[in-house]
């Protein structure tokens, strides 16, 4: 179908309302919402980090891409629950953590991780170590992100990483951090798996770690 070419075209341009419009048609047309996804809106989002990472983008434009995915996203994810396949997606669990309230930074990475297919369980700010097992736990997530804007929480994460040691858990998860104050130097000394400097970088890495790329 030629039309589902504009679907790209509504994600990539940040068009909320046309990515719903032409989704709506196309799942009334009985189209496989794995075509829509894996076709046409993922690569979307793949060509809107590229994008960012080349300063063609920036915040405004990934806010409005992934707002136009996630709108899409919001009419099939039911079909996806209902065949079984959104379980299979690989589970992200984000977070600001323990004492830190701030979250533009957090959001953004998760609208993206939803745009790249991960299914995510965003435990919102000030999240203490024990709602991140918690979470990791009850979901099988294989992806934890957190965040921090304070130097003054930066410490929660280390924190987290410890008490995931200690619940036997560590070697289960990928734990990636970011945020303003963080460096990749503190990413090593804390023991993450990662660090990344913006949100669709940060896409990528999990991607790259989880060996999702291919």
């Amino acid at each position: 179908m030629e039309y589902l070419e504009k679907l790209h075209d509504a994600v990539l341009n940040g068009d909320p309302t046309k990515a719903i419009s032409i989704t709506e048609q196309a799942l009334a047309e009985k189209i496989d919402p794995h075509i829509l996804i894996n076709d046409h809106m993922i690569p979307a989002m793949d060509e809107v980090g590229a994008r960012f990472e080349r300063f063609e983008y920036f915040i405004p434009q990934l806010l409005m891409s992934a707002k136009a995915m996630k709108g899409a996203m919001g009419l099939i994810r039911p079909l996806l629950v209902g065949d079984g396949v959104e379980n299979e997606a690989i589970c992200a669990v984000t977070g600001t953590v323990k004492g830190d309230v701030h979250d533009i930074g957090k959001n953004l990475l998760g609208a993206l991780l939803e745009g790249g297919g991960f299914r995510l369980v965003d435990l919102g700010t000030n999240v203490s170590p024990e709602k991140f097992i918690d979470a990791v736990k009850e979901n099988d997530a294989k992806l934890v992100c957190m965040s921090a804007l304070l130097t003054t929480t930066m410490p929660g994460m280390k924190t987290t990483i410890d008490a995931f040691k200690d619940a036997g858990m560590r070697d289960d998860v990928i734990i990636l951090v970011g945020g303003a104050p963080v460096t990749q130097h503190f990413s090593d000394e804390i023991g993450a798996d990662g660090y990344r400097d913006n949100a669709s970088a940060g896409v990528v890495l999990a991607k790259k770690l989880l060996n999702q790329n291919n």
